[in-house]
């Protein structure tokens, strides 16, 4: 069987803290900015960890 690659346009959007946590960005920050408060703007500046659902899938996708 040959080796599993990584999915590449994940990695770049992704990064495994040392302890094997997924970090990632938050979502609605692109455009329509003036329709949130500056609270949400500084909020959804910060990382994120991903849920515990999704860790399972997306560690397959980085194991290459």
């Amino acid at each position: 069987m040959p080796k599993m690659k990584t999915k590449k346009t994940l990695a770049k959007r992704v990064k495994v803290t040392g302890t094997g946590k997924i970090k990632r960005h938050h979502a609605y920050t692109s455009h329509f900015a003036a329709n949130k408060t500056h609270k949400q703007k500084v909020h959804l500046r910060k990382a994120a960890l991903m849920s515990k659902s999704d860790v399972k899938r997306v560690k397959e996708l980085l194991q290459g």
